[in-house]
């Protein structure tokens, strides 16, 4: 079996779709429940770069302090943001999931397919009832 992780949330139902296709590709992930562990420094700037993204691209708006610590405003440099995201893991949007063919955030949930070694799921139906058709990989294929 491949080596998956999974930074994910219990309480978001993205999260808890993306970790059920994992499992249904036949994968049993790494869970790091990122508010209970978040990620080092370190570690949050290596996702960044590999999933290639800013840290405001990955900052999360709703249901966390975004709005009170004004991070919209664009004196907040990247390291800066960093740092928040740190200090306040409800920032960083999820799930962000890591396998060998690459790191992705996975919003949609769907889009942890493109990264799985086995994305022939079959169809598979969201906690919200809307359905993920099947998808087959055609030889040669290796989306990162």
């Amino acid at each position: 079996m491949a080596k998956i992780t999974i930074y994910h949330n219990p309480d978001c139902g993205t999260s808890r779709n993306t970790l059920a296709m994992i499992r249904q590709s036949g994968e049993e992930p790494a869970i790091i429940e990122y508010l209970k562990t978040p990620p080092s420094r370190a570690t949050l700037v290596s996702l960044l770069e590999r999933m290639e993204l800013r840290p405001r691209d990955l900052l999360r708006r709703k249901g966390t302090p975004y709005d009170a610590l004004r991070l919209d405003d664009p004196q907040w440099t990247d390291d800066a943001l960093i740092d928040v995201m740190i200090a306040e893991p409800i920032l960083i949007n999820r799930p962000i999931v890591v396998t060998p063919l690459g790191v992705r955030l996975c919003r949609p949930s769907q889009a942890v397919l493109d990264i799985l070694p086995n994305p022939e799921i079959g169809a598979f139906t969201k906690e919200d009832g809307e359905i993920v058709p099947a998808r087959i990989r055609k030889p040669g294929d290796r989306s990162t």
